[in-house]
């Protein structure tokens, strides 16, 4: 039995990744998840954001390196292919506007540093809704996609070593062309899975390729398998990601019937027995609903969890995470625990705010007023959870009441909390770990709301204004906009809430 679990602000510090569909986002190792680019709004992101998954952290850090078109990096683009092989990550394609790509570009993640590839050989031509996977720690397969005028089912391989390109010579009967579809080496085999194929239909097909590997000398062949249990309907924008003895496929998009002239979006799980070769469903729990259905998102493996990021549904960018869980990770139980939500934007006036949420709302907007943010952003108020809800706090305070005995939950709370403050009042800048950070700047602003929401004025707060000292950081929104010449004077402020 799986899980699938909303994200919360206490499962990691920093700022995850806005809303985008058409992104990629790859393990690099066992340590990051790197996030590149995508589409929100019709516009194409550049963007690097990365999980560090030891720290918990997301941080957009600062590349070097090539330019193109006067930044560094790659242009803007969404529906490109992004592929690990050790440490860094390589680009191919994708779609800027109108305009299909060809360009190849490499990130090494160790430096952060971008390098544009000229490449030679027989190069592909510029597409999107292309399709790629690594074989082995060297080389990269690359096929179909869309090049603006056809479909495509050409193969290349490329040496990442020599940046020689090689167009595959494929004997036997070939997939139709297709984009929109995934391609997964499992083993020596290369499977390739659904899409959008010539003239439009959307498709179904599994199909097998040999011959990748040269150590096998096997000539270059396609199989298509028929294989037992229930297979995925047909579809494309789906992903297929590496889940130890199976494959596991989520979401994407088919084709309403023959009466629908409009695309249906999954948001099913199969999965694939890479030990019987048969499809089945995976069993997931009904106790809290699964993420709406949506294409041309991402899902990455993070040991036994997987990470669902972003993705499309035909009229809404999604911009929430998930995280599907077996049923004995302790995330797995969380629906029971409310969660924190972001607040829909509002168009209503502050006057209509105050009066639907009483002086607590007019107060909070006189905080939003004085720092100068604005109303429809979201009321401050909603965005700081309450001890209960913050999990991550909680964890860093039950370690330090280990052995404790405790008589309910309530209690749990309370102690972990004033165990985590006293922790905290006897910290200094060098002995702060960063992964406290997230917690400890909501738990400042949480004690500066309640302290100044009792007094019922906000008269008597300074809130970093220009000649002010006092509750500078009440306005950030995550750890990761902190400077680290920012802790000494977030700690010093923290602790005077505590006096």
């Amino acid at each position: 039995m799986h899980h699938w679990v909303r994200a919360s602000s206490s499962d990691f510090t920093g700022t995850p990744p806005q809303p985008r569909s058409g992104h990629t986002a790859v393990n690099v190792g066992k340590s990051m998840v790197v996030v590149f680019g995508g589409l929100v709004d019709k516009k194409f992101l550049n963007d690097i954001i990365v999980y560090d998954i030891e720290n918990k952290l997301w941080f957009e850090p600062e590349c070097t390196g090539s330019l193109s078109e006067g930044k560094v990096g790659p242009t803007p683009r969404a529906f490109h292919v992004a592929i690990t092989i050790d440490c860094h990550m390589f680009i191919f394609g994708g779609r800027s506007g109108g305009k299909r790509l060809g360009d190849f570009w490499v990130l090494d993640t160790d430096i952060w540093q971008w390098s544009e590839l000229t490449s030679f050989g027989d190069l592909p031509t510029p597409r999107d809704f292309s399709a790629a996977a690594a074989i082995g720690n060297q080389k990269i397969v690359l096929c179909g996609g869309w090049d603006g005028k056809k479909w495509l089912s050409d193969v290349y391989v490329m040496d990442t070593m020599s940046l020689e390109w090689m167009e595959l010579s494929v004997s036997g009967s070939l997939p139709p062309p297709r984009c929109g579809h995934t391609a997964t080496m499992v083993e020596k085999r290369l499977l390739v899975f659904g899409g959008r194929g010539g003239g439009g239909p959307i498709m179904g097909d599994l199909w097998a390729l040999k011959g990748l590997i040269d150590e096998e000398r096997e000539t270059p062949g396609w199989t298509q398998l028929k294989l037992p249990g229930q297979a995925p309907s047909a579809r494309c924008g789906h992903t297929v990601t590496s889940g130890g003895h199976y494959l596991l496929l989520f979401g994407g998009h088919g084709t309403g019937g023959w009466l629908s002239r409009y695309d249906v979006y999954y948001n099913d799980t199969i999965i694939l027995d890479r030990v019987t070769a048969q499809w089945k469903r995976l069993p997931i729990s009904n106790d809290e609903p699964p993420p709406p259905p949506r294409a041309y998102h991402t899902m990455t493996s993070i040991g036994a969890r997987h990470l669902l990021i972003g993705g499309f549904d035909g009229k809404s960018t999604f911009g929430d995470l998930w995280w599907l869980v077996p049923e004995d990770d302790p995330i797995a139980k969380r629906s029971s625990v409310p969660q924190i939500r972001n607040p829909p934007e509002t168009k209503e006036s502050e006057r209509e705010l105050d009066t639907e949420r009483g002086q607590e709302g007019s107060t909070i907007v006189d905080l939003q007023k004085k720092m100068g943010i604005s109303v429809s952003s979201g009321l401050l108020r909603l965005q700081i959870p309450e001890e209960s809800e913050d999990q991550e706090f909680v964890e860093l305070g039950t370690r330090l009441i280990e052995g404790d005995v405790v008589d309910n939950r309530a209690s749990m709370i309370q102690m972990a909390a004033e165990a985590l403050r006293q922790h905290w009042r006897e910290s200094t800048p060098e002995t702060l770990q960063l992964k406290e950070l997230g917690s400890l700047l909501r738990d400042y602003q949480r004690l500066v709301t309640r302290k100044y929401t009792a007094q019922g004025s906000l008269a008597s707060a300074d809130f970093g204004l220009p000649g002010k000292k006092t509750f500078t950081f009440y306005h950030i929104k995550s750890s990761s906009e902190l400077r680290m010449d920012d802790i000494p004077k977030l700690l010093e402020e923290y602790k005077t809430l505590l006096i």
